[in-house]
């Protein structure tokens, strides 16, 4: 493009695509948290059935976002993100269209190969379309946006379940994917990556590994730890996760380089990651059924209800990001989780059928300022740790590991739910989420644990990409 004005045009094209399709998996992500409660309900789901709409999407977007960037680099990044936001879409109508929570499950899990094709490609993609100088400010622009999905999708998700009915959630997404994918086909231009092999057998093994440990702790509640199915599925597990990394071990492109994990910040960085993601996304799920199981609210107060502590973000998640450079990643890492374990144990001690609503929102608000701090300065410590070009592939782990952290606290805080509490009642539901919660806190603070093995030094220069949760 010889013309500066078709050239800026077309990276303003690109900012917008690749935006607004991340905004829509992202956006989908959260409405579902406060429409849990309507799906329930309406489908007579089962606590465990509804853990599965929330794990079918997080393992297999987790188990496939490093395949998805490869596939990108491999046949064509425009062409996967445009097969990732029709994946999305079409599975988006089968969720809607779902008569059973069977069909919902199995829409979820499409759901999240469609995010894993699309959202690692719309970074590739918009880091392909503007020059160094340009990316940070396109990538903040980027995660702003993301961030604002973050924000609005519990009350969005909480007014159209309580206004129309909670499949609408899901055919919100077709209008929006129907427009994409004719504009990126003509307005967004196609690029290559390195040719790099799929790990496939990385993939199947660690996907394996996570089905065994999140199954187990399913059916531990309704058979025993030591039943021969639970035991099975752990010793399942376990070998599972062996040769996984028996496999990276020897692999000559490996899903996940574990000699990353010779670096102290890297390797701390990921085990904090890990544990204060599963305390939070085990929150995330709870938390809304709690709001209207036990307090009576519909999905659209739960949204409201949850802004103290999504709307943080917004303010503190730049903020911290700020401040890495000035007080290191540690110290941000330590305070921003400790205070998450801190308000989750306060809100399991104070947790009432009758607790006045307005006492949740002091520990949301400190909860949500701690942790949307340490996000950057978390992902700034595994991304600092490696060299530049395995900055790609260190930012893939990261997303990877958050997310089979949220696929392990959910599975951990309903195993905790279903031994102490049921959904039959205010009084048994709460008498589930009181230990669920402090079994969150739990996770975080092992989380500020593992985060106080960063090295105390000054971090370098922070990049705002991918940091939105």
């Amino acid at each position: 493009m010889n013309n500066p004005l078709p050239e800026r045009t077309t990276k303003t094209w690109v900012l917008l695509l690749t935006s607004a399709a991340s905004f829509m998996a992202i956006l989908d992500a959260m409405v579902v948290t406060t429409a849990l409660g309507a799906i329930r309900q309406d489908l007579g789901a089962s606590i465990e059935l509804l853990e599965w709409t929330v794990n079918a999407y997080n393992l297999s977007f987790a188990v496939l976002l490093l395949t998805g960037a490869a596939l990108g680099d491999r046949l064509g990044r425009r062409r996967i993100f445009i097969g990732g936001i029709a994946l999305f879409t079409a599975a988006s109508v089968w969720c809607a269209l779902g008569p059973g929570a069977g069909w919902l499950i199995a829409g979820r899990a499409l759901q999240g190969v469609g995010a894993a094709l699309l959202m690692p490609l719309a970074m590739a993609l918009l880091s392909a379309a503007f020059p160094p100088e340009e990316r940070a400010r396109a990538l903040g622009i980027f995660g702003g946006i993301n961030g604002i999905a973050l924000i609005i999708g519990p009350i969005i998700g909480g007014a159209v379940a309580e206004g129309l009915a909670w499949r609408w959630i899901f055919w919100i997404n077709l209008p929006i994917g129907l427009a994409l994918v004719p504009l990126v086909r003509r307005r967004i231009p196609e690029s290559m990556g390195a040719r790099i092999a799929i790990d496939m057998p990385g993939v199947l093994l660690v996907t394996g590994a996570a089905l065994g440990l999140v199954w187990a702790l399913m059916r531990c509640n309704h058979l025993g730890w030591t039943h021969p199915e639970v035991l099975a599925s752990l010793g399942a597990a376990l070998v599972l996760a062996l040769g996984f990394v028996a496999r990276e071990l020897r692999a000559r492109e490996p899903m996940v380089p574990l000699r990353l994990f010779r670096s102290r910040a890297f390797s701390a960085g990921v085990v904090a990651s890990f544990l204060f993601y599963a305390g939070m996304y085990g929150v995330l799920f709870l938390l809304p059924q709690f709001l209207q199981t036990a307090q009576g609210l519909g999905p659209l107060g739960v949204g409201l209800h949850l802004l103290p502590w999504t709307a943080p973000l917004f303010v503190f998640a730049p903020l911290g990001g700020s401040l890495v450079n000035r007080l290191g990643e540690r110290t941000l890492v330590v305070t921003g989780v400790l205070l998450q374990a801190v308000c989750m144990a306060w809100i399991g001690l104070v947790a009432d059928p009758a607790l006045p609503l307005v006492q949740l929102a002091a520990p949301l608000l400190i909860s949500g300022a701690g942790v949307s701090a340490a996000m950057p300065a978390v992902q700034n410590a595994i991304l600092g740790a490696v060299a530049r070009p395995e900055i790609g592939k260190a930012s893939g782990i990261f997303n990877m590991v958050r997310f089979l952290g949220g696929v392990f606290g959910v599975a951990m805080v309903v195993a905790v739910f279903g031994a102490n509490g049921d959904v039959g009642s205010p009084e048994t539901f709460t008498a589930g989420f009181a230990p669920a919660l402090g079994l969150a806190a739990a996770l975080s603070l092992l989380g500020a644990l593992a985060g106080m093995a960063l090295p105390g030094r000054r971090a370098v220069a922070f990049t705002p990409a991918n940091q939105q949760a």
